[in-house]
């Protein structure tokens, strides 16, 4: 059986639960352990995103993104590749806070499906 931390991380990376937006966002990223560094979030969903990040992260390494007026979100990495790091928030981000995030950063307002 698949525990729930196994699960969320196949879903966030795979099955791709949450439409990833690509974006520019100047941002600190800090590894479990290390000083937070300048980075760049390449996409953002309320289940993860991509950064860049010069140094090597492994995976199952926690993390926290530090997005501009917002707090740390922890994150664990899912992958690395090419100064890459492909992330998963430990907690889902809010669809309010993520929508919020992209309407700052895409100049326009977001609109969300009704289910």
């Amino acid at each position: 059986m698949i525990n729930t931390t196994d699960r969320y991380a196949l879903a966030a990376q795979e099955d791709r639960c949450a439409p990833r937006t690509k974006i520019s966002i100047p941002a600190q990223l800090r590894a479990s352990g290390g000083r937070p560094f300048r980075t760049v979030v390449h996409d953002l969903s309320i289940s993860g995103f991509s950064a860049a990040a010069i140094n090597r992260m492994h995976v199952g390494q926690f993390c926290w993104l530090t997005l501009p007026g917002l707090e740390s979100l922890q994150a664990e990495v899912i992958w690395w590749d090419n100064c890459i790091a492909g992330c998963a928030f430990s907690e889902l981000l809010s669809p309010i806070v993520h929508d919020n995030i992209l309407a700052r950063y895409t100049g326009g307002t977001v609109f969300r499906p009704v289910a």
